[in-house]
C-alpha cells in the first residue's frame, strides 16, 4: 500500500469513528432529553403506582466479586414497598442458563429483608431490557409502572416504555462509585442507546411472550 492510500485509508477510518461517537452522542442526548424528570431520586416526591418492575442482575460480578448494582437495587426496591410508595415487585430478569437466576436471586434477597413474598412476581423471560418493559405491559398486563435500576439504565427502560405506550416513572438505586466498574458500565451504555435506537427502528420484540399473568 503505498503512502497516500495509507493516508486515504486513514482518513477513513477516523471519519467512520468520528461518526459512531456523533452517533452515540446524539442517541444518549435524545434518551436523556425525553426522559428528564420522571427519574426520581427522592422517595418522598414520587407518585404511587400498583407495581414498580425491578430490573435483574446478579449478586457476584464476572470475578466472583460482590456486585453492587445488585445490592443496591434491593436496597431501592425494598424501600419503594416498605414505604407503600408501591403495592408489588415485577422482577425481571435472565433466566436463560442453568445456574443463573437473576430474578429467583433477587426475590431471595428481597424476602431475607423482610419484603412479603406474596407481593413479588418474578419474570424470568427479562433478557434484556427491552424484553422486560414490553413484558410488563403484554404478559403483565400493566400500562403503568415504577421501574427500579441505577439511573443510567433507568433513562433507557423509561424511553422503551414510551415507544411501547406505557405511562412509566423510576426510582433511582444508588450507582456504584469504584471508578473503573462507573467508566466499564456507563461506556457500554452509550452502545447499549445505539443498540436500543436500532431495536425501535427494526420494531424488535422480545425473546419470549407467552400467557398473560394477573398481578392482583
Amino acid at each position: 500500500m503505498t503512502k497516500i492510500n495509507r493516508k486515504k485509508w486513514m482518513r477513513i477510518v477516523l471519519w467512520l469513528a468520528l461518526a459512531c461517537v456523533v452517533v452515540a452522542i446524539v442517541c444518549d442526548t435524545l434518551v436523556k432529553h425525553n426522559t428528564h424528570g420522571r427519574a426520581y431520586d427522592n422517595i418522598d416526591s414520587l407518585p404511587h403506582n400498583k407495581v414498580g418492575l425491578l430490573l435483574g442482575t446478579s449478586p457476584l460480578d464476572r470475578q466472583g466479586n460482590t456486585n453492587y448494582y445488585f445490592i443496591y437495587r434491593i436496597d431501592a426496591a425494598e424501600e419503594l414497598i416498605k414505604s407503600g410508595k408501591i403495592d408489588y415487585l415485577l422482577v425481571s430478569g435472565d433466566n436463560s442458563s442453568k445456574g443463573y437466576d437473576e430474578p429467583t436471586w433477587m426475590r431471595d434477597s428481597l424476602v431475607a429483608r423482610g419484603v412479603p413474598e406474596e407481593r413479588i412476581v418474578l419474570d424470568f423471560a427479562g433478557l434484556r431490557t427491552l424484553d422486560s418493559v414490553v413484558r410488563a405491559k403484554e404478559v403483565f398486563g400493566q400500562d403503568s409502572i415504577t421501574i427500579i435500576s441505577q439511573l443510567f439504565h433507568n433513562e433507557r427502560a423509561l424511553y422503551l416504555a414510551d415507544h411501547n405506550g406505557i405511562n412509566a416513572i423510576a426510582y433511582n438505586a444508588k450507582d456504584v462509585t469504584l471508578w473503573h466498574k462507573w467508566l466499564k458500565i456507563h461506556s457500554r451504555e452509550y452502545l447499549a442507546r445505539v443498540k436500543m435506537m436500532i431495536d425501535l427502528a427494526i420494531n424488535k420484540q422480545p425473546h419470549f411472550l407467552g400467557e398473560k399473568v394477573e398481578i392482583k
